[in-house]
């Protein structure tokens, strides 16, 4: 998944889960400065991945989000 897609995921979670919340409203949810959020929806590489993070956790998906680095096992793994 390309940074550009997290950031589309983000802005589509953020309006079905927060759909009264202006950019600004939802930045302050998650600490973060408004700009920094258009950044996050526009998959910027500035910003670190530790605020994607916090937004998953508000929006429920801290789980889908832990699982983007994980390799599935195997039936030959230990």
């Amino acid at each position: 998944m390309k940074l550009a897609q997290l950031g589309r995921n983000l802005k589509d979670s953020r309006k079905r889960r927060f759909p009264a919340d202006n950019l600004a409203r939802f930045a302050l949810r998650i600490g973060v400065s408004r700009a920094t959020l258009q950044k996050m929806e526009q998959g910027d590489l500035s910003v670190s991945m530790e605020k994607y993070y916090r937004a998953s956790r508000l929006l429920g998906l801290e789980r889908e989000f832990e699982q983007l680095l994980r390799l599935p096992r195997s039936l030959f793994d230990d």
